[in-house]
């Protein structure tokens, strides 16, 4: 895939801190970390979002989100560890190519991620529900 940093980086073109590598995943530090350690798992394949993935993917991605995220954990001695993803400019992805944040933290590090709110009533948070599963059917 052309203009595509992450491409670039899999094929070896951009260099990058690898931390972890299998036939179709690959693992990184980010360049712009939340916190040290912040690191990107990626499918090697260009897929622009989640739902572009295929579904044959899904297994080797969660184990190299699950080995990377204990390394993680072990090396950068953290707390806990968000585990994030972003799909589309509107939810903050910023290269259009699948990738999983995996940010060390530790207890009071004065991170926060977004504000939580309420519903303005229970039948709006029922009409929601009812709205989502009617999309699933």
């Amino acid at each position: 895939m052309s203009n595509c940093i992450f491409c670039d980086i899999v094929q070896g073109t951009i260099p990058a801190a690898v931390i972890h590598s299998t036939a179709n995943t690959l693992a990184f530090l980010d360049i712009a970390p939340v916190r040290p350690g912040h690191a990107l798992v990626i499918p090697k394949a260009h897929h622009p979002t989640l739902w572009d993935l295929p579904p044959e993917l899904g297994n080797e991605l969660l184990e190299a989100l699950q080995n990377v995220a204990k390394a993680i954990r072990k090396a950068t001695q953290a707390d806990g560890l968000n585990v994030m993803m972003n799909n589309y400019r509107a939810a903050g992805q910023l290269v259009d190519h699948a990738h999983f944040h995996l940010i060390p933290r530790q207890e009071g590090d004065g991170l926060h991620l977004w504000p939580q709110g309420a519903y303005p009533s229970p039948e709006a948070m029922q009409s929601t529900a009812a709205a989502i599963r009617a999309a699933l059917a």
